[in-house]
């Protein structure tokens, strides 16, 4: 079975971050987003990737390559960013002859029982209950659990379970056709070409599809979803730095849970909770909470609280939260 993961989309939402990083590249609790969503897929026995790549692709692809050498891995360029469904429908020369494929959406974080969904005799769907389900696609289903209805985006929701963004489809021509349907008739929802929509044309035409719950689901396009998930998940076992592993660092407190990457020079401050820190990061006479450093950020004379930093960024003596994107200088002092 071959696994769909579309990462071309430009993650609006996380700029500045995102003018110079892919927002799958972006790095939760000690690892960036998009390896997440792999290891899962991985540890679950699924082995052959075909990645929808777009806007700063290259750095996905170079990333991806280097980090899983071992894995099958395909890539196709979604030369027009229109849609999940659209995104999907690149991918059509190299899955139009399986016979199941299974799609993640490369910007969330997931934690759901694959098996259950892989096992799963019919074509299915991950969901899980929002507070807000007019933001996703949202399933309507019977006690056994057959979905009846997917809409994107509804403004009068009849339901509040999301679509996460995991999927698997047995009907891998039927979905093709639905797609090019959208697309031959412009049907169009939000401005674009929706994959709920492409699947609610294969509940119409008959398809089954199973909606299987899944534990947590985070959305990681907002800065606070990114720092709230990267919060959670440091207080799970094997994302955080181990205490006894970490290096001495010159008169620094360290506040678990923190990860911290390799070739950090900290001194004089005090770190955590809830931080995650990029490799080769120099930390001087500052105070970090609740907050992501990107690789290669000089921090100096600083109090960061709920603040997102980017990969090469420069900040000296302030005190404010921030979302500051790679590349970036900033002197206060």
């Amino acid at each position: 079975m071959k696994v769909v993961i579309p990462v071309a989309g430009a993650g609006t939402r996380l700029r500045p971050h995102t003018y110079t990083q892919p927002k799958p590249l972006m790095p939760v609790a000690g690892k960036p987003i998009i390896c997440f969503i792999i290891d899962k897929l991985a540890e679950a026995g699924l082995t052959d990737f075909v990645f929808v790549i777009g806007y700063l692709g290259d750095k996905i692809r170079d990333f991806i390559e280097q980090r899983y050498p071992d894995l099958k891995t395909e890539f196709v360029y979604q030369e027009h960013r229109e849609g999940s469904g659209h995104a999907v429908w690149t991918a059509h020369p190299i899955i139009a002859n399986e016979d199941q494929v299974f799609i993640a959406f490369g910007d969330t974080i997931f934690d759901a029982d694959l098996r259950q969904m892989l096992n799963c005799p019919h074509s299915c769907i991950g969901v899980k209950k929002v507070n807000d389900p007019r933001e996703f696609g949202v399933a309507e289903f019977d006690e056994s659990g057959r979905v009846r209805r997917m809409i994107e985006k509804p403004r009068i929701p009849k339901s509040n379970m999301a679509i996460v963004g995991l999927y698997k489809v047995m009907e891998v021509g039927a979905l093709l056709q639905s797609i090019e349907q959208l697309m031959q008739t412009n049907h169009r929802t939000v401005g674009e070409i929706q994959l709920t929509d492409a699947l609610q044309r294969m509940l119409e035409q008959g398809v089954y599809f199973q909606a299987i719950p899944v534990n947590n689901w985070f959305d990681c396009g907002r800065k606070e979803v990114l720092l709230e998930t990267n919060a959670m998940l440091l207080s799970q076992r094997g994302y955080a730095s181990d205490a006894f592993s970490l290096p001495v660092f010159d008169n620094t407190i360290i506040i678990h849970p923190v990860a911290i990457g390799e070739k950090c020079q900290i001194a004089n401050s005090i770190i955590g909770p809830n931080v995650t820190i990029g490799n080769n990061v120099t930390v001087n006479s500052s105070i970090i909470k609740d907050s992501i450093i990107g690789n290669f950020a000089a921090l100096d004379d600083v109090v960061l609280r709920h603040s997102v930093v980017g990969s090469d960024a420069t900040i000296k003596g302030m005190n404010l939260s921030l979302n500051i994107g790679d590349n970036t200088e900033i002197d206060f002092a």
